[in-house]
């Protein structure tokens, strides 16, 4: 039997095609040679890494990012579904390298237990990260405080969900909205109210976990998505996110200005789906403006 295995070894570290597996979790557990050669990357480099924690960041064609919010090697884990996909891979050196994916559920005893992704050079044609990462923030973040905007944040809590209900990975969702900030607009300008907004979003960008993710919602309405095991953690996420907007002060012409937020945070429930929870938090961040704003409610 080990010759045979050592047989379908050889054969598959001798074909031109990359081939990856990954178990549930998404680990990397084996990269062969044409893997290394597409990607630039070595086994050593890879093995051992969740795809979405390598630098590999698949995108489509959209230049939407799939590691986080659209995995289809994720997909067919969930569903044993194969699948064929053309997507971007990123070059150990920068650059895009356009693939055709193929992906197929490993099963065994019924169960599906991991995936393997077969991929091949498409074109040989390679495209500028830059630009492709330029299309990509154009789509996913928000032009005035290039915050994750609320496609972003739709997909990734998406994800946490699934994550969520298929593994246990608990997490909370705050939603948050500047207390005032029409009068604080109508009062210093609209100039002010973005001098404002892209400082808090600078505030955001510097405090936060590479495991969260906190973006505009829209208007003076942030949403954030954090890791969280508990409602004490969620508590201690809302507070710090509380302080952080309360601190931020920009000067404006002669003038120290800044602003207050209430906050609604609420953990994730085994039933829940993206509106419910944003709902949630949404209806306890409408709690703590009753409670006479500049505060935090959890539920």
């Amino acid at each position: 039997m080990l010759k045979q295995e050592q047989l379908y070894l050889n054969i598959i570290n001798n074909i031109n095609d990359g081939v990856y597996y990954v178990d549930n979790n998404r680990t990397i557990l084996f990269w062969n040679k044409a893997a290394e050669e597409i990607t630039g990357y070595t086994a050593d480099e890879i093995i051992g890494k969740k795809c979405q924690d390598t630098k590999l960041n698949h995108i489509d064609k959209e230049g939407h990012p799939l590691c986080l919010l659209s995995c289809p090697l994720y997909k067919t884990i969930i569903d044993g579904v194969c699948r064929q996909d053309n997507v971007f891979v990123r070059h150990k050196n920068g650059y895009r390298i356009p693939v055709t994916v193929n992906i197929l559920p490993v099963i065994k005893d019924g169960e599906t237990t991991g995936a393997i992704e077969v991929f091949t050079k498409s074109s040989p044609r390679v495209y500028d990260d830059n630009l492709v990462e330029n299309l990509t923030n154009a789509a996913m973040h928000d032009a005035i405080t290039g915050l994750p905007n609320r496609q972003y944040l739709e997909s990734f809590l998406e994800y946490k969900l699934s994550q969520y209900k298929r593994f246990g990975e608990c997490f909370a969702v705050m939603f948050a909205d500047i207390d005032d900030f029409k009068n604080f607009n109508n009062e210093h300008g609209h100039n002010a109210g973005d001098t404002v907004l892209v400082n808090i979003a600078e505030s955001i960008l510097n405090n936060t976990r590479s495991t969260d993710l906190i973006g505009r919602w829209g208007g003076e309405e942030f949403v954030g998505i954090f890791a969280a095991k508990e409602n004490s953690d969620a508590k201690v996420i809302g507070e710090k996110f509380h302080r952080l907007i309360g601190s931020t002060e920009i000067q404006y012409g002669n003038k120290l200005l800044s602003v207050t937020v209430s906050v609604g945070i609420t953990t994730a429930c085994t039933d829940d789906t993206i509106e419910s929870i944003v709902e949630r938090a949404d209806r306890m961040m409408y709690i703590s403006k009753r409670k006479g704003k500049n505060c935090i409610t959890l539920g």
